[in-house]
């Protein structure tokens, strides 16, 4: 197992990426739900808010994972690529929740069942903040280019003319 070099930036590992992203949204969501004495924010926080925390992780981190660092010209900042892939992964998490939403209580099993109706809420915070933590490590694991132009700190000595 090599070590990374001093300065270097931390590496970009799925598994964990995906683990932490199940875990701490469910862990919080969890116990705010048994502080709260909501017995249905505990379900939802180990299945629906957890699970899709979890599935945007490694859906996202795998796609970025196989993108090739570049060497071009400046790339979009950080702050900004995180916040894009969080918009859209809140825009398609509100798109399967309402369609979720909408459907589910057509099936038999579940047409009492207030699950259904969380899912507009649910999905598209578990996607937003899923898709902002991955892309913002993904990016911070990158490494770093040089500027494109360089500045002379040696003072050069002046040209003699014949």
């Amino acid at each position: 197992m090599s070590k990374r070099a001093d300065g270097a930036p931390p590496p970009f590992v799925l598994w964990r990426e995906v683990l932490i992203a199940y875990a701490m949204p469910a862990l919080t969501a969890g116990l705010g739900g048994v502080a709260t004495g909501r017995h249905e924010l505990v379900a939802a926080a180990l299945t629906t808010i957890g699970g899709t925390s979890a599935l945007v992780a490694a859906a996202l981190g795998a796609v970025l994972e196989r993108r090739p660092v570049r060497t071009g010209p400046a790339r979009t900042p950080r702050p900004l690529a995180a916040a894009a892939l969080g918009l859209a992964a809140a825009t398609l998490g509100l798109a399967a929740g309402l369609a979720a939403a909408h459907w589910l209580p057509h099936v038999p099993a579940l047409a009492g069942s207030p699950w259904p109706g969380r899912l507009p809420i649910d999905l598209p915070v578990s996607a937003a903040i899923a898709a902002t933590i991955t892309t913002w490590r993904w990016r911070g694991s990158r490494p770093t280019r040089a500027p494109q132009h360089r500045i002379r700190t040696t003072p050069q000595p002046e040209r003699q003319t014949p």
